[in-house]
Order: C-alpha cells, then sequence, then structure tokens
C-alpha cells in the first residue's frame, strides 16, 4: 500500500489533534483511499518538553530537518503568529510540498501571495481550518463560485465569544466570570483579547473577502467592536425583548465593487438564522445571486473541530471523500 508522508508544524492543541486523528482513523483512511499516512516528523520549540507520545515520529526543533526531506508530501502547519510560520510555508511550497494550514493571524494577511505562490509552484495550499471550525464553509463557498456569485456573507465566526455571549444570557453571569470558565475549559486562550476583542472573527472575514470577491477591503476601514463591553444588564434587557446579542462579521459587495465589512455585537430577533446559535458553535450564511441564502453551523472551538478540517483538507489533496476523517 503507498505511503503519504506528512509533517507537522507546532504541536500545541491543534497539532495534537491533527496526529490523533490519523493515528485514531488510520485503518478508515488506508481502507477508504487506498494510502498509509505516516506521520514523519514534527516540528516544536523545545523537544525536552513533556507532551502526547508520538512513537515512530521524529521530534525536531529544526524546521530544515523537515524541509530537507524530500520523502514528505504534505507539511500541516498548526504555529500561532505570522512569523515564522508565513517564512516556513514560504519554503515549503518553494520545496514543491503540499501545505495545510490552521493559522487565520497568517492567512489572513499573506494567503494572497501563498495561494499564487502554490499555483506557480503546482501544489495545494489548503486553508479550511483557518476560518469557523468544523464548518466547511471555505470548500463550500469554492465550490459555488464557478457557478454563482456571492454578495455577502456574514455570521458567526468565533466560538469564544459566542460562548461567552451564550453563558451570560442563559446563567445571568457577568462577562468576567464567563472568561474566566472559557479559559478554564479551553475555549479561550489565557490572553482572550483576539477572541473578544473581535481581531480573531476579523481575521476570518478577511480570509473569506477573498475567497468570495478576490480581494479585501482596507482593514483600517473595517470597524472592529469586540463584546468585551457588553455587560449583563445589557443582555438582560435585550433577552425581556426576546432579542439577542450575537458578535457577527459581515462583508458585502456592492454594486460597484466596493466592499463594507463590519466585526460586532449585532442584536437580532427569533427569525434570524444566527438566533439560535448557541455555545461554541460558529455560523456563516453565504448570500448568493442565484442560490440565495445558504447558511452553515458547526463546531467553532476546541482541538477537534479544527484538526479534523485539517486532516479533510488531506483528504481532499489526495482526492478522496473527508467523512472518513471525522471522529466521534
Amino acid at each position: 500500500m503507498p505511503t503519504i508522508k506528512v509533517a507537522i508544524l507546532g504541536f500545541g492543541t491543534v497539532g495534537e489533534g491533527i496526529y490523533r486523528i490519523l493515528q485514531e482513523r488510520k485503518e478508515a483512511i488506508q481502507k477508504e483511499t487506498g494510502y498509509t499516512i505516516d506521520v514523519d516528523s514534527i516540528l516544536v520549540r523545545n523537544k525536552g518538553k513533556v507532551r502526547f507520545a508520538t512513537p515512530g515520529t521524529k521530534i525536531t526543533e529544526d524546521v530544515q530537518e523537515i524541509l530537507s526531506n524530500p520523502e514528505i508530501d504534505v507539511v500541516f502547519e498548526a504555529i500561532v503568529g505570522e512569523e515564522p510560520a508565513y517564512t516556513y510555508l514560504s519554503e515549503t511550497i518553494e520545496k514543491g510540498f503540499h501545505v495545510i494550514t490552521a493559522n487565520k493571524a497568517m492567512f489572513a494577511k499573506h494567503g494572497p501571495a501563498l495561494l499564487k505562490h502554490g499555483q506557480f509552484r503546482d501544489v495545494k495550499v489548503c486553508y479550511e481550518a483557518t476560518t469557523a471550525g468544523g464548518v466547511p464553509i471555505i470548500r463550500t463557498i469554492s465550490s459555488l463560485l464557478p457557478a454563482d456569485r456571492v454578495r455577502r456573507v456574514r455570521g458567526i465566526l468565533n466560538g469564544t465569544s459566542n460562548f461567552i455571549l451564550t453563558k451570560m444570557r442563559e446563567e445571568g453571569l457577568s462577562f468576567e466570570a464567563v472568561l474566566r470558565e472559557a479559559q478554564a475549559r479551553g475555549f479561550a486562550e489565557a490572553d482572550p483579547t483576539d477572541d473578544v476583542g473581535g481581531m480573531d472573527a476579523f481575521r476570518k472575514l478577511m480570509i473569506l473577502s477573498t475567497l468570495a470577491f478576490g480581494k479585501q477591503p482596507d482593514w483600517q476601514d473595517v470597524p472592529i467592536v469586540g463584546i468585551d463591553r457588553l455587560t449583563i444588564t445589557d443582555i438582560a434587557d435585550a433577552s425581556k425583548g426576546n432579542l439577542r446579542y450575537r458578535h457577527v462579521a459581515d462583508i458585502t459587495i456592492e454594486a460597484d465593487g466596493t466592499l463594507r465589512g463590519s466585526v460586532g455585537p449585532v442584536l437580532i430577533g427569533p427569525d434570524h438564522p444566527l438566533y439560535g446559535v448557541d455555545g461554541v458553535d460558529n455560523a456563516v450564511i453565504v448570500d448568493t445571486e442565484h442560490l440565495g441564502a445558504l447558511t452553515l453551523i458547526g463546531p467553532g472551538a476546541g482541538m477537534y473541530p479544527t484538526a479534523s478540517a485539517m486532516v479533510g483538507d488531506l483528504l481532499q489533496i489526495i482526492g478522496k471523500r473527508e467523512t472518513v476523517a471525522l471522529t466521534s
């Protein structure tokens, strides 16, 4: 049986999730695709750190050990921040390896350049996991574009913010109290600024803008408001009117080609498709010229939604259906 060798850059929550899925679903992937997936190497910052066991896999602190290995076929990138991720992926593409990334901070800014580089080198650059966790929005929009025209994309793109707003409404807890719970449960980072301040949702919106419209608005023209300004009184007052706050990222293309974007809390009523989207779920509404409005909902935070999306990208590269990557 032929083997596909992969490397994982970064072994935090997402990197570990990729490894776990590839091991747990190894036989199912073999049966479905005809390939054995071998995790050849993992890049870490500190080899001495105690981490999840990966027998038979090379652990290295030197990315060149991976880039100089001609047997590598696909590289998963699960590093936080723009650098060194962008440099690593640029070098990876130059080597002719396919790339799968979950790095929204890096891809929002450098995605167009990486996609062009990949096209030039005839390698795949896959990024489903950068946006909306377990919601297959990248593949959905990509499949719509040849036959339809996207007019607007909007939705809940940050599971942490949605979890906080849901708990504040359902349990009457303060923002600070729910944030601490989100951190304790692994839904929020130690520094949650990007999540609750709106930057995470903004970056994902810019990735979707590039995909749907082939361009992004000037970043400084997009107002960004987080949920950290909402109080329990605001939430309670909205509930009295049967309304709910949702943190919504929204991008629209006007008739003249101008892009209008925004990120911030929005009050919505029961007739809105985002009204019932609670907890860490994400939801994206794609408005198209012919199909109309299409809504996708799914988990947006945690190890497996992101990692599963990345393994799904691997199966897309192989050319087989992604369902074998799903975990129970």
